[in-house]
C-alpha cells in the first residue's frame, strides 16, 4: 500500500485546500525519500515555518511556502528514521511556537512532546483471506465486542522503569488475542491509541491523529497486533475522537498563533472543538479516518462524542452562553454536514468498513441512510438500553415488579436503529460500582444476577459490547493506572463467571438465531412481555431457518417456579440448550434434564407448551428437537 507521494504536488495541496483529498498523509508529515526526509506541514498566515529536530541539533531549518496553499515544506537529507523533530513557528506577531507535527506517524514516549520519524512501509501482513472475505461477505455475522484499555488489560509485574509498565502492542497480542478467541468474543474494541499527552484521559484526548501511542511501542508493532487478530478471526475496532482536542501546548492548538484547527472552547471537557466548516480541518479528519482503515486494516471505527459535535450547545448551562443556527435551533449544521460525509467517504473508500457512533441523544435515523438525511453510520449505541437495564439490575428484589417496563422499553424503538448494546468502561468508572457491585443481595445472587445481565444482553436484538473484566466479575472499579485483578480467577465463583461467559459467547456465535435478524421484527417475538408480577420476560429469536429458533425465559427474582407453562409453536420435543444456572457456571443447578414434551396446553398464543423449571435470577434457553 502507498503511504508516500514521492512528488508533492500542487494538484493534491489543492485538494487538501479543497477538503478532499482523503489520503493527505501521503503528502503531509514526515516522509522518507531517497534524498532525505520530506516535511510538510498546513500553518497559513505566519512569517516562518523551521524544523527543528535531533538532525540539527534543533537549530532549525527553514521551510519553503508552497504557493498560497498554507502549506510549508522542506526536504532535510541528514534526517534519519527514528529522529526526533518539532515545527518552530513564526507568528506575523512575535510569537514562537514549537508544535509536534499534525501528521506524524510516531511520537516520543511522554512526557516527551517531540514527533518521531517512522517509515510504515515495509510490514509483511498475513491477513489477506481475512481482508477479501470482510469485503465480500454482505449476510449477518454475530457482533460480540470485547472493549479494552491496551495500558491495563496486564501490565508487567515487576517493571524496570515503574513509568513503563505496559506490555507493547505485540507482547500485548501474544496474550490477548488468543484470550479474546477462547473466550468466543468475534471483535476486539482498543479504547484510543492514538497519541495522547495524559494517561488519566483514557486516550480520548489526543495530540496524534495518525500515530499509535508511542507507550506500548512502534507503528509495525500495532500492525502486528491487528494482523495476528485477523488471523485469529477476531475484528479490532479503533475508538476514534474527532468530538475536540486537548489544549497541550504541542498539539493543534492555536497551531498558528490563533484558531485553525479549532474553531471554539469545549464547554463540556476543557477543550478545543474542532473546526468542521474548514475544508483542511475535513481533508485531516476523513484522511486520519481512512489512514486507521487502510494502513493499519482496522475493521471499524466507533466515533467518539457524535452527541457533541451534533448539537451547538452540549455542555452549556447558561442560556446567555447558548448560540443557535440559522433556523434557530441548536443542531451544528457543518458538524452534521462533515458526519455524512465521513461515513459517505469511509463506505466508498473502505468498503466493509463498520462505522459506530457513540451518540446518547434522540437525533434521528444515525444509522439511516445519507440519501435520506440519516448519518450513515452503521451501528450506534444504546445508551437508552444499557441506563434502563442498569438501573432495573440495581433496584432491590421487591421493588423490581416496578420497574418492570424498564425492561421492555428497548424493544419499542429498538427497530428504528441498529443499535449495539453497550455495557462499557464509562459504567464501571467514577462511583458507578462494578456491574457485580451494581447486583443486590449476597455474593451468590450478585454472581447470579451478573450472569443473567450477560444473557439479557446477548439474547436482545443487537451487537453486545462487554467492558474488559466483565468476564470474571470484579468487584472493583477499573482503573486505568494498574492491570485488572487476574487473580481473582484463584477464587472458584470468580472462575466459575469466566466458564459462564466463555460458554455462552460460544453459544451466541454458533446460534444463527441470535443475530440473523437482529434488525426487525422478523427475528424476534414478544410470547409475555408483561409479567411484572413474577418479573419475568419471555420472547423467541428466530434467524433464516426456522427449526433454529430459541425460547428464552428470563426470570429476574430469586422467586422459582416449579412447572412453568411456555408457548411452542409445534409439538415434538424441546430441550433445554442454555441455563444461566448450571452448576459449572456458580448456579443453582435447577436443569430441566432430558426431553420437554410439548402437551396441547393454550399458552403466550400457541397452541402447544412445555413446563419448566424456572432458575433463581436466571434464565434459561429452549430449542426444538
Amino acid at each position: 500500500m502507498q503511504i508516500t507521494d514521492n512528488e508533492l504536488s500542487m494538484e493534491k495541496l489543492f485538494l487538501f485546500n479543497q477538503g478532499t483529498y482523503y489520503h493527505s498523509y501521503r503528502s503531509f508529515g514526515a516522509h522518507l525519500l531517497p534524498e532525505g526526509v520530506r516535511f510538510t506541514v498546513w500553518c497559513p498566515r505566519v512569517e516562518a515555518v523551521e524544523v527543528v529536530g535531533s538532525f540539527n541539533d534543533w537549530q532549525g531549518a527553514p521551510m519553503e511556502p508552497q504557493g498560497e496553499t498554507g502549506v510549508w515544506s522542506a526536504v532535510i537529507p541528514e534526517a534519519k528514521e527514528g529522529q526526533l523533530y518539532k515545527y518552530r513557528i513564526h507568528t506575523w506577531d512575535g510569537e514562537v511556537l514549537y508544535k509536534a507535527d499534525p501528521f506524524a506517524f510516531h511520537a516520543e514516549v511522554r512526557p516527551g512532546t517531540a514527533s518521531r520519524i517512522a517509515v510504515l512501509d515495509g510490514y509483511r501482513w498475513n491477513d489477506g483471506h481475512w481482508r477479501a472475505a470482510q469485503k465480500r461477505t454482505k449476510s449477518p455475522r454475530p457482533m460480540n465486542i470485547y472493549e479494552v484499555h491496551a495500558g491495563a488489560w496486564k501490565q508487567r509485574e515487576n517493571p524496570e522503569d515503574p513509568e513503563a509498565p505496559f506490555f507493547s502492542y505485540r507482547e500485548l497480542a501474544d496474550q490477548l488475542i488468543p484470550y479474546v478467541r477462547d473466550m468466543g468474543y468475534t471483535h476486539i474494541e482498543l479504547m484510543p491509541v492514538m497519541e495522547h499527552p495524559f494517561d488519566g484521559s483514557w486516550g480520548y484526548q489526543v495530540t496524534g491523529f495518525f500515530a499509535p501511542t508511542s507507550r506500548y511501542g512502534s507503528p509495525k508493532e500495532l500492525m502486528y497486533f491487528i494482523d495476528l487478530a485477523h488471523q485469529n478471526g477476531i475484528g479490532v475496532i479503533l475508538d476514534w475522537v474527532p468530538a475536540h482536542f486537548c489544549r497541550d501546548e504541542h498539539g493543534l492548538g492555536r497551531f498558528n498563533g490563533e484558531m485553525l484547527y479549532e474553531c471554539a472552547d469545549h464547554p463540556e471537557w476543557g477543550t478545543y472543538k474542532f473546526d468542521y466548516a474548514r475544508t483542511e480541518v475535513q481533508s485531516f479528519l476523513l484522511s486520519s479516518a481512512v489512514y486507521w482503515l487502510t494502513v493499519y486494516h482496522a475493521d471499524g471505527i466507533r466515533v467518539d462524542g457524535v452527541s457533541s459535535m451534533l448539537y451547538m450547545n452540549f455542555g452549556v448551562e447558561d442560556p446567555s452562553r447558548k448560540q443557535y443556527n440559522e433556523y434557530g435551533t441548536e443542531e451544528d449544521l457543518a458538524a452534521s454536514s462533515f458526519i455524512r460525509r465521513l461515513n459517505d467517504v469511509i463506505h466508498e473508500y473502505v468498503p466493509g468498513a463498520v462505522m459506530i457512533a457513540e451518540e446518547s441523544t434522540a437525533w434521528p435515523y444515525v444509522t439511516g441512510d445519507t440519501a435520506s438525511g440519516g448519518l450513515g453510520f452503521d451501528y450506534k449505541w444504546d445508551m437508552g438500553w444499557m441506563n434502563d437495564t442498569l438501573s432495573y439490575c440495581k433496584a432491590d428484589f421487591p421493588y423490581r415488579p416496578g420497574c418492570h417496563n424498564m425492561l421492555t422499553f428497548s424493544m419499542a424503538y429498538n427497530f428504528a436503529e441498529h443499535f449495539i448494546l453497550p455495557l462499557s468502561h464509562d459504567e464501571v468508572v467514577h462511583g458507578k460500582c462494578s456491574l457485580l457491585r451494581r447486583m443486590p443481595g449476597d455474593y451468590w445472587r450478585q454472581f447470579a444476577g451478573l450472569r443473567l445481565l450477560q444473557l439479557y444482553q446477548i439474547t436482545h436484538p443487537g451487537g453486545k459490547l462487554s467492558f474488559m473484566s466483565t468476564e470474571y466479575g470484579p468487584f472493583i472499579e477499573w482503573r486505568e493506572y494498574e492491570s485488572l485483578e487476574w487473580f481473582l480467577l484463584d477464587y472458584p465463583s470468580h472462575k466459575m463467571q469466566q466458564v459462564y461467559t466463555a460458554a455462552l459467547n460460544h453459544f451466541y456465535k454458533n446460534s444463527p438465531a441470535l443475530w440473523q435478524d437482529d434488525h426487525s421484527w422478523d427475528g424476534y417475538h414478544w410470547l409475555d412481555a408483561d409479567d411484572a408480577a413474577q418479573c419475568i420476560l419471555l420472547f423467541r429469536r428466530t434467524g433464516k431457518k426456522k427449526s433454529e429458533a430459541l425460547t428464552v425465559l428470563l426470570n429476574f427474582v430469586p422467586e422459582v417456579i416449579d412447572e412453568f407453562r411456555i408457548g411452542v409453536p409445534k409439538p415434538g420435543e424441546y430441550e433445554e440448550v442454555f441455563n444461566s444456572d448450571w452448576e459449572p457456571f456458580g448456579g443453582s443447578g435447577r436443569r430441566n434434564e432430558g426431553p420437554l414434551i410439548a402437551e396441547p396446553i393454550p399458552a403466550h398464543g400457541e397452541e402447544w407448551s412445555v413446563a419448566v423449571k424456572t432458575p433463581p435470577i436466571g434464565g434459561l434457553i429452549l430449542q426444538k428437537k
